[in-house]
């Protein structure tokens, strides 16, 4: 009996050793160097497995270790990843040979996650064409100028929120990504729901938008652990039964969506928000559109909308404590801008804002919220890389960009530590390398919000740049230091800032 157990003890040790090393040289078989550090079963994920570091920060590590190398293998536990590392190689995946990398590579179980399923992110072939086209519909210049009056209505509340925390003792401190999460949940929730989101009402904080993104977006040990199973080990997500957006959520979101749609689709009152563009392209193209896909397009725009454009808005309020010159500058710009529409946003203005541009897409050069971009081979196929590697790709075989390397390398950017708006004005910015600056991604799968997240995030700063000056607070743990138990790159301790009324 013993020895019967000890056996087959032993051949479930041998059978669990080969299936975690069973692909241990499978680039050195492709003649791709592979990333040092591999551990069986875990490959070069073990600083994200114990949360010391987010997969955006192991991936800037690997790419950092292999400058020599214009691709470089590695493995996301037992699945080998191909690291492409050259501008043009990035090219080549994302637009060049985008019939061959045309997915992204994460898939999402429908029976666990359904709405996530149906987002645009995850979704491919006519599905994805169909969503794009919808949203790019919802995206355009005209329609963004109607979504912009609501957006400006937040910025009033915004400007009313901040006075009244100032009260009468000329400064408050905030945490910025919490302050700016707020508005932005507000914008999503009117924006693209036409409902108020009660971001700013204290008393009602936990019937929020902000709340209910908090749940399942908020940088926690739990959030990220449910994320590195649904992202980065489904078959263990699905085994567990855990999807990203929970449960109470998922109702909340297709309650609003019952409600409101059925009211657009039987009234004729115009409204400035998401679903009533979709009611309009519904009666235009004479066909109802799926519930469970609009909604789901409907929470796409709430996930984008919310968590990518506050940590933007975030670092950015960031970048402007600490360049107290950057700030000036650019307030001068937002109040000129604006004196010129009679002291009103409008989408002109907001497009005349030019240094404003420069300021955020240098914040996002240094601060990238998603530090990575993952795709996979949808069709076998040959990459070059000017060092002479030659990379013969499976299909089936994931493809990972790594925006913060190619954000802050030196053969890219001058000094790319610092700071400097400059380097993307119109004179110095025909020169930058566009593949090694991927703060939307490129290609046809470019992040099709891109338009709508910068209106918002314009439409704040200079709401908040006409009214407020920043300074950094002590609170604020410098250098930054990124939390490693979080998806997208949030700050140990927060970003805290002084607030402070501008004289006038």
């Amino acid at each position: 009996m013993i020895i019967s157990l000890l056996l087959l003890t032993l051949i479930f040790l041998i059978v669990l050793y080969v299936c975690l090393t069973k692909n241990s040289k499978y680039w050195q078989k492709r003649g791709v160097p592979c990333a040092d550090g591999a551990l069986p079963g875990v490959g070069h994920l073990w600083d994200v497995v114990t949360m010391k570091k987010t997969v955006s920060e192991c991936c800037r590590k690997i790419y950092n270790e292999n400058r020599d190398h214009s691709m470089v293998g590695f493995y996301n536990f037992t699945t080998p990843v191909l690291m492409v590392r050259e501008p043009e190689l990035v090219k080549t995946v994302l637009q060049t040979s985008f019939g061959s990398f045309h997915d992204n590579a994460i898939k999402i179980n429908p029976k666990l996650d359904p709405l996530l399923a149906n987002n645009p992110f995850f979704i491919y072939g006519d599905k994805w064409m169909a969503a794009r086209k919808r949203l790019t519909y919802a995206f355009s210049s005209m329609r963004l100028k109607i979504l912009l009056e609501s957006v400006k209505q937040v910025c009033e509340t915004l400007e009313q929120y901040v006075n009244k925390k100032l009260g009468k003792s000329g400064k408050v401190e905030f945490e910025l990504k919490e302050l700016f999460a707020k508005f932005t949940a507000q914008v999503v929730s009117g924006t693209g729901f036409g409902v108020d989101g009660l971001c700013f009402n204290d008393e009602r904080a936990k019937e929020s938008f902000y709340a209910i993104g908090n749940s399942f977006l908020q940088p926690t040990a739990w959030n990220n652990f449910i994320f590195l199973l649904v992202f980065l080990v489904p078959p263990l997500a699905d085994i567990f039964q855990v999807g990203m957006v929970p449960k109470k959520a998922d109702r909340f979101f297709r309650a609003i969506i019952v409600d409101v749609i059925e009211q657009r689709r039987k009234e004729s009152i115009p409204r400035n928000d998401f679903l009533q563009l979709m009611v309009d392209l519904e009666r235009a193209e004479g066909e109802k559109f799926d519930l469970e896909v609009l909604t789901a397009h409907t929470v796409s725009f709430f996930i984008d909308g919310y968590e990518t454009s506050s940590s933007v808005l975030s670092y950015v309020a960031f970048n402007l404590a600490i360049n107290p010159e950057v700030q000036e500058k650019l307030r001068k710009e937002a109040i000129s801008v604006l004196n010129k529409y009679n002291g009103k946003l409008t989408y002109e203005a907001l497009r005349e804002m030019t240094y404003m541009d420069q300021v955020i897409s240098e914040s996002q050069r240094i601060l990238p919220t998603v530090g990575f971009l993952n795709k996979v081979c949808t069709e076998e196929t040959e990459l070059r890389g000017s060092d002479g590697l030659v990379c013969r790709v499976e299909r089936g075989t994931p493809i990972l960009i790594p925006i913060y390397g190619l954000h802050h390398d030196p053969r890219y950017w001058e000094d790319p530590k610092v700071f400097d708006p400059d380097r993307f004005s119109p004179e110095r910015k025909q020169s930058l390398e566009r593949f090694a600056f991927l703060p939307f991604g490129d290609g046809p799968r470019q992040c099709v919000g891109m338009r709508m997240a910068l209106l918002q995030i314009k439409a704040c700063l200079a709401t908040f740049l006409k009214n407020y000056s920043l300074e950094l607070s002590p609170k604020t743990q410098l250098p930054l230091k990124i939390t490693g138990n979080t998806f997208v790159t949030a700050a140990e301790g927060g970003l805290w800032a002084i607030v402070r009324p501008i004289q006038g």
